[in-house]
């Protein structure tokens, strides 16, 4: 397996240990993953989960159903102009597509800010989250990281998404964001000067990556991330602030603090945040895991660190 296909193993695991999956859910994303149910009893054996606990169901979710964020944007609002885009990526020539964000009445080139789909795509919670830094005057463009595969609405079995985001390059990842990078800065109402970056989940892993590969960007606000390869750290030039939760099984808290050291020792300015009695994916209003309270503490400080940076 590679990073982030034993990422998504875990992280599926772990929400349903806690109740915030079924073990049909669970076992459908690794299935995909493993490509066989042989594979993936040796694979979860491996990680100490014996097949033999998936026979009963999963416990109770501890929390009750979700709520709409007092941050959610509709799509219809006022204050915003949503679009697809594209544009093509000149490492291979594919044809990526972005679902755009921009206030309304703005004028003159807005900084940017780029968002990072979870392992699901982009969802219509991540469409709400790029319209929310878009009601912030930014222009917010989420790329779909699934675009050679036909885009995120192309894919009948959203199950299937986690595998095929895990089994393609995470360099090809970073270059749709370059070339997003690239895209805008000919754009003459786009200041690519000011070049930030947000992203949950799988998409924090890709905001690490990211803020490694491109030179320009000034801000990166990963939510509960994996970690990136710590020898391409020292390179990181962005303002990196890091919003994990505080659960010790969450699958993005590994070797978080070798990363914080790597950070400390490259010199990069960086902050590294950890919001109680939180789960994995707790930002997120349409899961489970959304704790309001935490939710609003760590879109307070996203915003406030893409301020003073971006």
């Amino acid at each position: 397996m590679n990073q982030f296909e034993e990422y998504f193993v875990r992280e599926f695991v772990e929400e349903y240990r806690v109740g915030h999956m079924t073990r049909r859910d669970m076992m459908r994303r690794i299935l995909y993953i493993t490509g066989g149910v042989a594979s993936a009893a040796t694979l979860l054996a491996g990680m100490g989960v014996p097949s033999a606990a998936f026979a009963q169901p999963a416990p109770p979710a501890p929390t009750a159903a979700p709520s709409t964020s007092p941050l959610s944007v509709a799509p219809d609002d006022p204050a915003v102009k949503t679009q697809w885009i594209s544009f093509t990526n000149s490492s291979d020539g594919a044809t990526i597509m972005s679902y755009e964000a921009r206030p309304s009445d703005a004028s003159g080139a807005l900084p940017v800010v780029l968002v990072c789909m979870r392992n699901q795509g982009v969802e219509p919670q991540i469409q709400d989250v790029t319209r929310r830094w878009a009601k912030l005057g930014y222009i917010a463009s989420a790329v779909d990281l699934l675009s050679r595969e036909g885009g995120t609405n192309g894919i009948a079995d959203k199950a299937q998404i986690p595998s095929l985001l895990s089994k393609a390059d995470p360099n090809r990842h970073v270059s749709d964001f370059q070339a997003a990078a690239n895209y805008y800065g000919t754009q003459s109402d786009a200041d690519a000067s000011r070049l930030g970056m947000n992203g949950f989940c799988f998409g924090g892993g890709i905001v690490w990556r990211s803020a490694e590969a491109i030179q320009t960007m000034k801000a990166a606000v990963p939510f509960y991330g994996g970690v990136p390869p710590l020898d391409q750290v020292p390179q990181i030039q962005a303002a990196v602030l890091g919003v994990y939760s505080s659960d010790p099984n969450d699958p993005a808290n590994r070797n978080r603090d070798g990363l914080d050291a790597a950070l400390t020792a490259a010199g990069i300015v960086h902050q590294m945040n950890v919001y109680p009695d939180t789960h994995h994916d707790f930002y997120n209003d349409t899961n489970q895991a959304y704790n309001p309270d935490q939710a609003l503490a760590a879109w307070n400080d996203a915003v406030n660190w893409m301020q003073q940076y971006v």
